[in-house]
C-alpha cells in the first residue's frame, strides 16, 4: 500500500470518527421521567412561568422571588407572632414604670378601657416585667394566686401559686438569667430563664364579689427584686390601673415585624429554635443588624402582614382544625389541641392551632390546656351563632347553661370585640356575667340563662350583656376549678340562638 492510499483511509477514519462519535454518546441516554422537568411554560397562581432547557427566565426569576419573600413574610407573621405580642405587653408594663420594680395591679377589676387580649373582668389582674440581664430577680409570690412566667418567646418557664411549685402557699422564687453562671443560694424554687426579658402575670380572687382581700393580699405580699439586693429589698412600686386606657396588643400591619425584631435583637439566639430565627432572616430580621428593607422588600412585607393578619382571623374565627371543637356541631372550641400548652399532637406541632391562640389570647401554662380536676381553669370560645353565623352586635341571642355548671370557684362569660379581641366596649363598663356577678337569675334546676344584644329583653336585665350595633363579637366560657363533668363532657353549654 502506497503512502497515498494511507493517508486517504486515515482522512476517512478521521472524518467518520467526527460522524459516529454523537451517535455513540447518544446511547448512553437515560429515558427522563416527565415529572422532575420543567416544561417550557407552566401556569401558576403567580403567572406564567416560562424555562429554556429547565432554566428559568428574568420575568420568572422575578415573580419567584417575589413570591418566596412575600411567603417568607406571611409565615414569620404567624410564627412570630408570641415574640411580637409580648413586645406590646412590655410596653405597656413599661408605660407606667421601671422594670423588676413596677406591678400594674387592676384593683376595681378590668374593663373594656384597657386593651388586653381576652382578658376577664372577674380576675384581679397583677403584671410585672423582669429584666434578668443584670442578674437574678426574686419573685416573693402571694398565697392563693394563679400565676405564671412566660419567657420573651412566650415559651412557659413556670406557674407560681395554686398551680405552681408552692402549692397556693406562697414562696419564694428565684429566676436566673440564660447565661447565668453563678452560686444559687438556698431557699428558693429555682427556674432559669431561656430569655433575659420576662413577663409575670398572676391573678388573685374576689371574696363574696370583693375585690378588696384578693388585691390587699397582692399588694402585701408579692414582691419583685434583684437577688443582689435581697438582704434589704427595694420597695415593689404597685399602680392601679383600673379604668385606665392603654394599650398592650401588638401590631398587625407592616410595624408589626419592628416589634419582633426588638426581641430578636435583645435574646440570645438559642433561646428560639433554628427554623423560627432563619425564617425572619430570610426577611431581613438578623441579631446584630439594623432591619432595614429597602422598598421592595417593605412593599411586600407589607402585604405579607395583611395576609397574616387575615389568616391569623381566619384560623381563630373560622376554624377547620376538627379537634379544635369541643363537640360535633358546634360552636365552642380550644386552640389546646390535644390539651398541650405546647401545641402538640402526635410529636407534631399543630401550627394553625397555635397561631390561632397568640392571635386571640396570652398567657401559657399547662393549667390552661391540662386536665386538672378542682384546679386552674379552662375556656371555651365561640365566634358564631347556632346557624353558624358570625356574632352580630345589632341582633339579640340567649345562651342556655345547663344546671350544675361544673365549676368549683366561679365561671363568666366574658365579650370581646372581633377587630381588637379586647373587651367589648359597649355603655356597659364590665361586658360580662358570671357566678359572682349580684343579681343574677339562677334557674330553679340551677340552670342559667343569658342574654346579648343592644337591648335587654324584658325582665331579663340581670342576665343581659350589652353588644353593639355594627360592631362584631365574640365570648370566652371561663370555668375556674373545673370539675369532672367538664373533662368528660358530660356537661355542656348549650349554642348561641338568635331569639327572633
Amino acid at each position: 500500500m502506497n503512502n497515498l492510499n494511507i493517508k486517504r483511509i486515515a482522512m476517512l477514519v478521521l472524518a467518520a470518527s467526527f460522524v459516529v462519535s454523537p451517535v455513540v454518546a447518544q446511547q448512553y441516554k437515560t429515558d427522563i421521567p416527565p415529572a422532575i422537568t420543567a416544561p417550557e411554560s407552566v401556569e401558576t397562581r403567580l403567572g406564567t412561568l416560562r424555562f429554556k432547557d429547565g432554566f428559568p427566565d428574568d420575568a420568572t426569576v422575578q415573580k419567584v422571588y417575589d413570591n418566596l419573600d412575600f411567603q417568607h413574610g406571611v409565615q414569620a407573621f404567624l410564627t412570630a407572632m408570641p415574640a411580637a405580642s409580648l413586645a406590646a405587653i412590655r410596653k405597656g408594663i413599661r408605660s407606667f414604670g421601671t422594670d423588676n420594680q413596677t406591678v400594674i395591679i387592676f384593683e376595681t377589676l378590668m374593663d373594656s378601657r384597657s386593651l388586653f387580649l381576652t382578658a376577664n373582668t372577674e380576675s384581679i389582674y397583677a403584671m410585672a416585667w423582669l429584666d434578668l440581664k443584670n442578674g437574678p430577680v426574686v419573685i416573693e409570690s402571694p398565697p392563693n394566686t394563679l400565676g405564671l412566667v412566660d419567657d420573651f418567646w412566650f415559651h412557659y418557664v413556670i406557674d407560681l401559686g395554686n398551680a405552681g411549685p408552692d402549692k397556693g402557699k406562697g414562696g419564694k422564687y428565684l429566676f436566673l438569667p440564660p447565661d447565668y453562671k453563678g452560686l444559687v443560694p438556698d431557699g428558693y424554687h429555682v427556674f432559669k430563664s431561656p430569655t433575659f426579658g420576662a413577663w409575670l402575670g398572676t391573678r388573685g380572687f374576689q371574696v363574696n364579689g370583693d375585690p378588696k382581700p384578693g388585691v390587699d393580699n397582692i399588694k402585701q405580699r408579692l414582691r419583685i427584686y434583684p437577688l443582689a439586693q435581697a438582704a434589704s429589698p427595694p420597695a415593689t412600686n404597685f399602680v392601679n390601673v383600673s379604668g385606665k386606657a392603654f394599650n398592650t396588643i401588638h401590631a398587625m400591619d407592616f410595624s408589626y415585624f419592628a416589634e419582633v425584631n426588638e426581641v430578636v435583637q435583645e435574646e440570645p439566639s438559642d433561646a428560639i429554635d433554628p427554623e423560627t430565627l432563619g425564617l425572619l432572616a430570610s426577611i431581613g430580621i438578623v441579631k446584630g443588624k439594623p432591619f432595614a428593607p429597602d422598598a421592595r422588600m417593605k412593599a411586600i412585607l407589607t402585604e405579607a402582614a395583611a395576609v397574616g393578619s387575615a389568616t391569623a382571623r381566619t384560623l381563630a374565627y373560622r376554624t377547620r382544625i376538627p379537634e379544635a371543637r369541643f363537640y360535633p356541631n358546634s360552636a365552642w372550641g380550644t386552640p389546646f389541641i390535644g390539651g398541650s400548652h405546647e401545641f402538640l399532637q402526635d410529636g407534631a406541632r399543630i401550627l394553625d392551632a397555635r397561631s390561632y391562640f397568640f392571635f386571640y389570647a396570652t398567657g401559657i401554662t399547662p393549667a390552661m390546656s391540662a386536665k386538672m380536676v378542682g384546679v386552674g381553669s379552662q375556656y371555651a370560645a365561640a365566634f358564631v351563632d347556632s346557624k353558624n353565623q358570625p356574632l352580630d352586635g345589632g341582633k339579640t341571642y340567649r345562651l342556655h347553661l345547663p344546671p350544675n355548671i361544673p365549676a368549683k370557684d366561679f365561671w363568666s362569660i366574658v365579650l370581646y370585640d372581633s377587630q381588637t379581641r379586647s373587651m367589648l366596649q359597649t355603655a356597659q363598663q364590665f361586658p360580662s356575667i358570671g357566678s359572682q356577678k349580684k343579681g343574677v337569675v339562677v334557674n330553679a334546676d340551677t340552670s342559667v340563662d343569658v342574654y346579648f344584644g343592644p337591648k335587654a329583653p324584658p325582665g331579663k336585665e340581670n342576665n343581659w350583656v350589652q353588644t353593639w350595633p355594627g360592631r362584631g363579637w365574640n365570648t370566652i366560657l371561663r370555668l375556674y376549678g373545673p370539675l369532672q363533668p367538664w373533662f368528660d363532657k358530660t356537661w355542656r353549654p348549650g349554642e348561641i340562638d338568635e331569639v327572633r
